[in-house]
């Protein structure tokens, strides 16, 4: 539409370009005719020129089909009712909406799954944080790495040839580990009617996974997910049992200033409460509570996370790390199989939910994080 208007606009412009050459070729005024003809091709192009003005600001809108809207709520909302109805043991009629039950159960609807997922992401800060690619199969992340070589400007001589400095590709491959998670309900819940049943699914299966994954992103396992394990900028403090100040201002400069703007501290608790005693010069506590802070604490004009996932502050843990972490590339398949087990926990009075994850994490920027590893004793 808008394509036929702007060539009909043109034809008409041409039309009124050839009136006026004629009259300038014959060295004479247009005629009448020629004027109205002129006026009439005018007033035509301007209504063309509104239409097409019309056109244009009409494509910024979208027409909202809010039955469509509604359909995918009552869908999503009559996913949950078939859930909650199959832990229960009850059948409905309408096929539509019961759950695909295989040989060892049932599956959880995607709408569940998700709500599921989107838990992890609220009460995981270092997923949450993180750079996540959401995709099956293997994942092959390029890099450009200049900690042995970089590319450097220096002065030349006319007929010298320059010499070659450049830093190197490299890559991190990301591939899928399975893990599972398993939480069982009891049956005196179930036939509690005034139990909220998907509730208590979703916040459970989204606590165990995420203490799972924030343990594994933090501390690797060998041959598995590493993690945050493989982290190269190190700071080692003097002591096997306790921590300076100046060892912590190490560790935030080991870190480029380039990606201070979103960097935070991780810790165990135990290593914040032993900071929080620490003081500078002045008498001054360096670690300070702060309303404004995401999780209460700020060291350095950064906020505080503590995890039990983090080690304590023992000879050769890590006991801190320092950085931007969406330094850290986190790869966790779509597909993310969630099943109702309601035979095999029978002879305990329970029904399983197990939920199936394919996930693998490595440090994809070593500049953006350093960690802080205690000394050996």
């Amino acid at each position: 539409m808008l394509k036929a208007l702007i060539e009909k606009r043109n034809e008409k412009v041409a039309e009124m370009q050839s009136i006026l050459d004629k009259a300038k070729e014959e060295k004479r005024a247009m005629t009448e005719e020629e004027m109205a003809q002129f006026n009439a091709l005018e007033k035509e192009i301007s209504n063309l020129d509104a239409t097409i003005e019309a056109e244009k600001r009409a494509s910024n809108y979208t027409i909202t089909d809010d039955n469509k809207d509604k359909s995918v709520e009552e869908r999503a909302e009559a996913e949950e009712r078939a859930f909650e109805n199959y832990i229960r043991g009850i059948v409905e009629q309408r096929t539509d909406v019961n759950l695909a039950v295989g040989d060892n159960g049932a599956v959880i609807p995607t709408s569940i799954a998700n709500k599921i997922i989107k838990k992890v992401y609220d009460i995981c800060p270092i997923y949450q944080l993180a750079t996540r690619y959401n995709v099956g199969g293997i994942l092959t992340i390029p890099y450009y790495d200049e900690t042995t070589q970089k590319i450097e400007m220096a002065y030349a001589t006319e007929f010298t040839d320059l010499e070659s400095t450049s830093g190197k590709f490299a890559s991190i491959e990301l591939k899928g580990f399975l893990a599972g998670a398993l939480t069982k309900i009891s049956k005196s819940l179930i036939n509690n009617s005034q139990f909220d049943i998907v509730s208590f699914v979703i916040n459970a299966m989204a606590e165990a996974i995420s203490r799972w994954i924030e343990n594994e992103l933090l501390n690797g396992t060998t041959n598995r997910i590493a993690g945050l394990s493989t982290v190269t900028q190190t700071v080692t403090t003097a002591s096997s049992t306790t921590i300076t100040a100046d060892e912590l201002i190490d560790l935030q400069e080991a870190v480029p200033d380039t990606y201070q703007a979103n960097a935070i501290w991780i810790m165990n608790k135990a290593t914040r409460t032993a900071i929080r005693k620490l003081k500078d010069d002045d008498g001054n506590y360096i670690l300070n509570k702060d309303a404004t802070s995401k999780w209460g604490y700020t060291l350095f004009g950064k906020d505080v996370y503590t995890s039990e996932n983090m080690p304590t502050m023992a000879a050769g843990n890590t006991a801190i790390y320092y950085g931007d972490m969406s330094g850290l590339a986190v790869k966790l398949s779509e597909d993310v199989s969630i099943e109702v087990l309601r035979e095999k926990f029978a002879t305990q009075h329970a029904v399983g939910v197990v939920g199936w994850i394919e996930i693998d994490s490595k440090v994809e920027n070593a500049q953006k994080i350093a960690k802080l590893v205690m000394a050996t004793a």
